[in-house]
């Protein structure tokens, strides 16, 4: 007899999802009884970094992973992270043990009372199946959604006592597109409008970075000979930013966005929400006599644009097909790339200077020895949100795939993606470095994630800026004029402690000299290195 168990790993294994990310449960123990040889458990200890974890993994190697959380109360941890994970656009099917079927009635402990609804917003579908035989096929319908655009996760309910039911429905194996093209009247009307255009801007966003636009995004850029700009607070990195044409990263305040783009009559935003705000600074949409044209393969994107006209395709393809359509200008223009991606008025800062090697350091004097000291494919995983601005003012991403951090703005997701996306280099034997730049704050969300990474041994740098605040709300409540909020203090954190109890290796190093000896020992090591570097607690502007 073939089990519901035998017919699910087997369609596992010819889909490719034979690494599992998860915390075991009572309610999941069937599922994972006999775990085949050729099947791998990552095994995490909170279902948030899980789900991070999972989905770290998920984009550095741009397949889709599988989740394994406990019931309600699993998916309930795991909601954090997968929030992130939704607006990340990764390809997840999260996965959650029920209770036995002949008890749901009752509602026993540990169930799941509305597996439907438990994981909404954040999953493209949920679903429970009516009946064991049904499992299965239920896997390939949760592969298929999660794996079309715009690709996100899903979530089954599985109730216990399915596994060892006999499978009677046959379940074939289906291949799906992951990209949905553009139309081709449509795009021809944009490519009509771009050229007849007086001075074009470009806003590129993450969904380049996703599909491996580089490239594409390059060739329309140098076609136009236009101003590119990476959407407002980018999880990824869209166009290389040592290009000639890069101009830096939008602010994510309405007003102050608008009049960045000033002068431009027609903008085009690909890859990206029209547009990312997070405080609320007034003013147009888009500066008056400007068109707005957005391509996006995600028609809720389209949908709640407040302004412009749009095109519904995957942004690598549309960036393809627009460059051929497009004449060359034939121009050599050369843009003054702004130092902040955040700040509005940063190219009037001066530069810091170079820290002596037995000063204290500042945020940004942190970053620039960090960079000097770091190989030049490493891949940054960013969760330091009060310092974003200092990062990008010292760091320049010039090679694909190099910068990741979460689109929600949620905490947690950082390091346990970090893990995920170091167990990535190896498994695609790349090897490329990674460095999590995770601050003091952010780190309290998701320690546990370091228990993963050294039981996998992989080798990744965690670098903790200590300023002893949540300081991006600090820098909010100054913007919002909210005097004496609580809470913000973090006195006494002790991140190198916390890294040595979950066996990684843990160092204080005060000084540009005891940063690059850190680094020096972690770049060698097997296993994970966090590095606590306490810095000037400064509050920057949050715009």
């Amino acid at each position: 007899m073939t089990t519901v168990r035998d017919a699910t790993f087997q369609l596992l294994r010819e889909l490719g999802l034979t690494t599992i990310f998860g915390n075991p449960g009572s309610t999941e123990e069937t599922f994972l009884e006999n775990f085949p040889d050729d099947f791998r458990y990552v095994l995490g200890l909170q279902e948030a970094s899980v789900v991070a974890a999972a989905d770290g993994y998920a984009q550095a190697t741009r397949r889709p992973v599988l989740v394994n959380v406990h019931t309600a109360a699993g998916v309930s941890n795991a909601l954090g992270t997968l929030d992130s994970t939704f607006q990340n656009k990764t390809p997840l099917i999260l996965t959650a043990g029920q209770q036995t079927r002949e008890m749901l009635l009752l509602e026993p402990w540990l169930v799941n009372p509305d597996p439907q609804s438990i994981a909404s917003p954040w999953v493209k579908w949920a679903h429970q199946p009516a009946r064991p035989q049904d499992v299965p096929a239920a896997f390939m319908r949760a592969y298929a959604i999660a794996m079309q655009p715009p690709q996100g996760p899903v979530f089954l309910s599985l109730p216990l006592d399915d596994w060892d039911a006999e499978s009677t429905v046959p379940t074939a194996v289906r291949s799906v597109t992951s990209r949905v093209g553009a139309d081709p009247d449509r795009l021809a009307e944009f490519a009509a409008t771009l050229a007849g255009a007086q001075n074009p801007v470009l806003v590129f966003g993450s969904d380049i970075a996703r599909g491996d636009g580089w490239a594409e995004a390059v060739t329309l850029a140098e076609k136009l000979n236009a101003p590119v700009w990476a959407a407002p607070s980018s999880e990824r990195v869209p166009f290389p930013e040592d290009h000639r044409l890069y101009a830096g990263g939008l602010p994510f305040a309405q007003g102050l966005l608008s009049e960045r783009l000033a002068g431009h009559d027609v903008i085009l935003v690909v890859g990206a929400p029209v547009f990312r705000y997070y405080p609320w600074v007034p003013g147009a949409y888009i500066p008056a006599g400007s068109q707005l044209l957005h391509i996006t393969d995600d028609p809720a994107e389209s949908g709640r644009a407040p302004v412009g006209d749009s095109l519904v395709s995957d942004s690598t393809l549309a960036l393809r097909g627009l460059a051929e359509l497009l004449p060359d200008r034939g121009a050599d223009t050369v843009v003054d790339t702004q130092e902040h991606r955040l700040a509005p008025h940063a190219s009037a800062e001066p530069r810091p200077e170079d820290p002596a090697d037995h000063d204290p350091l500042t945020a940004r004097q942190l970053f620039r020895v960090l960079r000097s000291a770091t190989p030049h494919d490493t891949v940054i995983v960013q969760e330091s949100p009060s310092n974003i601005a200092d990062l990008h003012s010292e760091w320049e991403f010039t090679r694909p795939d190099s910068y990741f951090a979460m689109a929600s703005g949620a905490l947690g997701w950082d390091l346990p993606a970090a893990v995920g996306i170091a167990l990535a280099q190896r498994d695609l034997t790349t090897h490329r470095p990674v460095l999590a730049l995770i601050g003091d704050g952010s780190m309290q969300f998701s320690p546990q994630a370091l228990y993963t990474a050294v039981r996998e041994e992989v080798p990744l740098v965690v670098v903790v800026p200590n300023n002893g605040e949540y300081g991006i709300l600090k820098a909010f409540a100054e913007f919002q004029k909210n005097p004496g909020v609580p809470g913000l203090d973090l006195p006494g954190l002790k991140p190198h402690l916390i890294a040595q109890g979950y066996g990684a290796t843990g160092v204080v190093a005060r000084t540009a000299a005891e940063v690059r000896a850190a680094l020096d020992g972690a770049w060698e090591r097997s296993g994970p290195t966090v590095i606590e570097v306490p810095i000037d607690p400064a509050i920057p502007p949050l715009v």
